[in-house]
């Protein structure tokens, strides 16, 4: 495993949550080689975590990695009586939510740091970041190696596995099986879901529909599953860290959140696993959005989530997000010359809140620029950005 760009205490327990194979367990052994490891995916171990939990955290001594503790959210009870006791030194691993993060906030409050860790940043397999994307320019050289890496890495997406295989074949095996087993019987188990066809169309639907507002009677119409049954396969791709949710960004000061939400898959590499053609421009905009929404949870943009923006009119910006000092709106377009028209939205963009604004238009040029206020940025200053 290369070197990930997640930084943590390393006097401090942890629970380590993100999708299924995106490294956590593979991280937390490299750093801490002298700890005891112990993983729920083994039955006996999970066997002995449920009948007695308090009994299985004391076998492990003081200090210890436990991988996949979903399947037992009350271990988190027995993890809270050895910090309290002992100061022990607890590493806990999670690939979904469900349940997870409240029992651990409910009983490990102020004793952990709970924190993500997403599929790979686009070139963080090859060294620490080189430059603050929305700050810092990209070096000329490093722009065009990222232009010729930005098709494989769109279609493939980031999944450390992927990311290691030499050819674009072996690539397809190794998202072939995600999909076969992480994206699908390892979620059904873990949700308590039973309808892997029901599954799999959902997963389809969400793919052929990225960038559009989501509506989950038609969801569950096209995926021939109920309406609370489409809701409750939907949460659990969100809970299971595979998707995410972007929330309507309201102008006004006293309605802030649309009711209707978009949802984007958390790596592109889903969306090659489930053999789905999409456009160019949805592909795009699937990667820009995932890449950023990486760096959110890894610290690099401190924002608490990422929003969309539409307008009366109907006109639309892709991604909102709110800092200390200002408000960030991006726009995402497929072109390599943008005109007026690629940036009339942004420019038409006036929140209501008295901070400034900062408007960006991630294309697929390799120029900075800025026209009319509105900052050109290459979508290869992602390559080795943060």
């Amino acid at each position: 495993m290369f070197t990930r760009w997640l930084e943590f205490s390393t006097k401090r327990s942890c629970l380590l949550i993100g999708p299924r194979r995106s490294g956590k367990t593979t991280l937390l052994r490299k750093r801490y080689p002298e700890l005891r490891y112990a993983t729920l995916d083994d039955l006996d171990y999970l066997d002995w975590a449920e009948r007695d939990p308090k009994g299985f955290v004391q076998d492990l001594g003081t200090s210890a990695i436990i991988d996949e503790i979903q399947r037992c959210p009350r271990l988190t009870i027995a993890v809270k009586h050895a910090i309290d006791q002992a100061g022990g030194l607890f590493l806990m691993t999670g690939s979904s939510t469900l349940g997870l993060v409240d029992a651990a906030a409910d009983t490990l409050a102020g004793r952990i740091d709970i924190l993500s860790l997403p599929t790979a940043c686009w070139g963080e397999e090859l060294g620490e970041p080189t430059h603050a994307i929305f700050t810092e320019q990209a070096h000329p050289l490093q722009l065009k190696e990222g232009n010729r890496l930005l098709q494989r890495a769109m279609t493939f997406g980031q999944f450390p596995e992927a990311l290691t295989c030499e050819t674009d074949e072996q690539k397809e095996e190794a998202l072939t099986r995600y999909k076969n087993t992480y994206f699908t019987r390892d979620l059904m188990q873990i949700s308590n879901i039973e309808n892997l066809a029901g599954l799999l169309g959902i997963l389809h639907n969400l793919a052929h529909s990225l960038g559009s507002h989501l509506e989950v009677s038609n969801f569950a119409r096209e995926a021939g599953v109920s309406h609370p049954t489409a809701k409750k396969y939907l949460n659990a791709l969100d809970q299971a860290q595979l998707t995410f949710q972007l929330q309507g960004y309201h102008l006004g000061p006293a309605k802030r959140f649309l009711k209707a939400t978009k949802t984007y898959f958390a790596d592109n590499g889903i969306i090659r696993s489930l053999n789905v053609p999409l456009a160019q421009g949805q592909l795009l905009e699937s990667f820009v959005i995932a890449e950023l929404e990486k760096r959110r949870k890894l610290g690099y943009i401190p924002a608490d989530r990422f929003y969309y923006y539409k307008s009366a009119a109907g006109h639309e910006v892709d991604l909102v997000f709110e800092l200390k000092d200002k408000i960030c709106a991006i726009e995402i377009k497929s072109t390599r010359k943008p005109g007026n028209k690629d940036i009339s939205i942004l420019k038409n963009f006036e929140p209501k809140k008295k901070i400034p604004t900062h408007r960006f238009l991630f294309y697929t040029g390799e120029e900075y620029a800025t026209v009319d206020n509105v900052r050109l940025i290459p979508v290869a200053a992602l390559f080795r950005g943060k």
